[in-house]
This record gives structure tokens, sequence and C-alpha cells, in this order.
């Protein structure tokens, strides 16, 4: 175990000269695409029940204080 490296230190002197790997703006906004659209499926509306008490706390935040 004296042989590990601290966190954040190169195993080796060669990787610490490589570049990052980059992708070009469109591979990004094909990649960005498809994970909205992956999320997006994996979303379920809310049940209504739900719905319908977030409405009511609204409503009484718009009434104010009852005193």
């Amino acid at each position: 175990m004296r042989d590990r490296k601290p966190p954040g230190q190169p195993a080796d002197h060669t990787a610490a000269k490589r570049t990052k790997p980059t992708l070009s703006p469109d591979i990004q906004a094909k990649i960005g695409k498809q994970l909205r659209a992956y999320y997006a499926g994996l979303i379920e509306p809310p049940p209504q029940r739900f719905v319908e008490l977030l409405r009511k706390l609204e409503g009484s935040k718009d009434e104010g204080p009852s005193q």
C-alpha cells in the first residue's frame, strides 16, 4: 500500500502529458438531445391529487396570511 499515489496524481508521468479528448459541438448537441429525450421518457406526470394539492397551496399563498 506504500506505492499508492495520492488522489489526483497521475499513475505514470506520461499520463500528465496527454490531452483531454474533446467532442465537436455537433456531437455534443446530438448527445444532449438524446439524453433529454431519454430522461423525458422516464419522467411520469405527477398524480392528479398532487397537482390539486399544489394548486390549493398556491391559492392560499396568494390570499396572504389569515389573521
